[in-house]
């Protein structure tokens, strides 16, 4: 089938690299493999930072532009959008379906009560009205899925947990148990946060010997490194951004990977992570039970506690039987359950339930 695929966050094909981004790209992937054509629909960023109602009409009347040029084409079987939320709610995708009759899909949609505020509230509706409208709605997370229940009760609801590309992860892992590795942007907010935790956290650990290497790059590069002063030079590895087809190289060499993943809606650097063999040490926060199975895989902390967090990953430098257990067993984890093929064959077969005409 053909499929219209839009991302009103960031298009797959944003110069800026991310999360969303990623997924994007791996869900055009997925549809691919289970058998789709796959176009972008549009490149309307519906993205409004702060709650603008002045700014949200503006984006309806481009939105309709977009309509109007789309209803121009031969239209698709199914329009799928990835990642509606109040922040970035699609304003393309259900005017297009219902007008030409088609089924709409939703991936990774996201509606919470305490947002039904001010600007915000019309938003959520848009949210809230697209769900209901979606033949299906694919749920990465048990939280995201408790949300869409609440707004839309009898929408339609299938589980599809976050997921990676494998293939560059087939490799036996190099074990390096004394390298500590992390992956993040270094930006404000919750991965600054998140850098500060790591931060405290580390000088715990200077009887040990351990060295962190932090794969990243971003407008706050500076600040985050003075979070960093403290610890000795020699301690430290900063790799900057690397591409993405290299992430599974510098994580391979690799003992722990150590996040603490403050507001995390999942992160698919816990996958690549586990993937390449390293057992993670995050908090018990967030979506990040979602990525890593505590105990098995990792070790989740309870959420603002440094010392707890601190003492995960002494554990795990001091007991290498556990870490090594903990390292096969993220490996069979991510390359079992949660691989493109294993995502193609879900979102494959809810989508041979659609009703296209």
């Amino acid at each position: 089938m053909k499929l219209a695929f839009y991302a009103p966050l960031k298009p797959p094909d944003h110069a800026i690299p991310s999360g969303d981004r990623q997924m994007a790209r791996l869900l055009i992937e997925a549809l691919q493999r289970a058998g789709h054509k796959v176009e972008i629909a549009s490149r309307l960023r519906s993205y409004l930072p702060e709650p603008d109602c002045a700014a949200l009409k503006l984006l309806a009347a481009e939105a309709r532009s977009e309509v109007e040029r789309l209803a121009a084409e031969p239209p698709p079987d199914i329009f799928f959008t990835y990642h509606p939320y109040y922040k970035a709610p699609d304003l393309i995708g259900p005017d297009f379906a219902r007008r030409f009759k088609i089924p709409y899909v939703t991936a990774e949609a996201s509606h919470s009560s305490r947002r039904n505020e001010g600007a915000w509230a019309v938003t959520q509706k848009h949210v809230a009205d697209a769900v209901n409208l979606a033949a299906v709605n694919f749920c990465f997370t048990a939280r995201d899925r408790a949300g869409l229940a609440a707004a839309a009760p009898h929408a339609r609801l299938t589980a599809l947990p976050p997921f990676i590309d494998s293939a560059p992860y087939t490799e036996t892992a190099v074990d390096n148990p004394r390298r500590l590795v992390a992956v993040a942007m270094l930006r404000s907010g919750d991965k600054f946060l998140s850098f500060r935790m790591l931060a405290e956290a580390l000088p715990r650990l200077l009887d040990l010997p351990w060295t962190l290497s932090v794969i990243g790059d971003g407008p706050r590069r500076d600040d985050v490194r003075r979070l960093f002063d403290g610890l000795p030079p020699d301690r430290m590895e900063w790799l900057g951004q690397s591409a993405p087809e290299q992430i599974a190289s510098l994580l391979r060499p690799g003992g722990l990977y150590v996040w603490p993943g403050v507001g995390e809606a999942y992160g698919l650097a816990y996958l690549e992570a586990q993937a390449a063999g390293l057992p993670v040490v995050a908090q018990n926060i967030a979506g990040v039970p979602e990525v890593v199975r505590n105990g098995e895989t990792g070790i989740l902390t309870p959420a603002g506690d440094i010392a707890a967090f601190a003492a995960a990953i002494r554990r795990l430098l001091t007991h290498d039987d556990e870490r090594r257990r903990m390292s096969l067993a993220a490996r069979r984890f991510v390359l079992e359950d949660r691989s493109l093929a294993k995502a193609a064959q879900i979102i494959g077969g809810a989508m041979e339930t659609l009703h296209v005409r």
